[in-house]
């Protein structure tokens, strides 16, 4: 029992690494999401240009190999960032690429009707925006957010790849010396209640949505 005990701790210490990376990226990522899908949807030719390629790059390219280019690419420029902040800055500028889509389909789902109201009332475009489409464009794209954000907790386990003691790599190391396969057991449950957790607040919030 404390042989397993010690195991678990191990794990949940590499659990808040992963958490941390998670909470950073979602909080970076789903606002810079939002602003450039505003920008995709504009008129400004050079800027939407911009934007399309931005998000073709990032949605097109394995995240680890943006990882491993940020973290062993940028040097050679003389950027050198620590393990963690090249980790954070690979998943916000990544998953803001995916949030950027999500959003703008939401946005354009939205009907063009809503527009013209909102000129009617004498608003301009950022008035519309906020008290407007990006209210009806929410409830659109909650299912979506969800599955992005349970990607995204379970794309943590990437950063071992340039040395973080996250939840995977504790777990392996711990494998690897003491030929056990009950720390992947403990990492698989930890990762599933996190999922869950997740689901059950996208859920509350679809029913709060669509409640009102």
């Amino acid at each position: 029992m404390p042989y397993s005990a010690d195991i678990i701790g191990l794990i949940l210490k590499g659990s808040i690494i992963s958490i941390e990376l998670f909470l950073i990226s979602i909080v970076f990522s789903i606002p810079l999401g939002i602003i450039c899908a505003l920008g995709k949807i504009s008129k400004i030719k050079i800027l939407k240009a911009i934007l399309s390629l931005y998000t073709w790059i990032f949605r097109g390219t394995p995240l680890l190999l943006q990882l491993f280019f940020i973290y062993f690419g940028l040097p050679v420029l003389g950027i050198k960032l620590n393990p963690f902040a090249a980790a954070s800055f690979a998943f916000i500028i990544n998953y803001a690429a995916y949030f950027t889509e999500v959003f703008r389909a939401g946005i354009e789902s939205v009907d063009v009707g809503q527009y013209e109201a909102g000129k009617a009332l004498g608003m301009n475009y950022v008035q519309i925006m906020i008290k407007i489409i990006i209210p009806q464009a929410i409830p659109v794209v909650l299912p979506s957010l969800c599955n992005e954000n349970i990607n995204l907790i379970k794309d943590t386990s990437l950063i071992a790849s340039i040395g973080i003691g996250d939840l995977l790599r504790a777990s392996k190391e711990i494998v690897t010396s003491d030929f056990t396969i009950f720390p992947f057991i403990i990492s698989g449950v930890i990762y599933l209640i996190i999922s869950t957790f997740l689901v059950a607040i996208f859920r509350k919030l679809e029913k709060k949505f669509f409640i009102q």
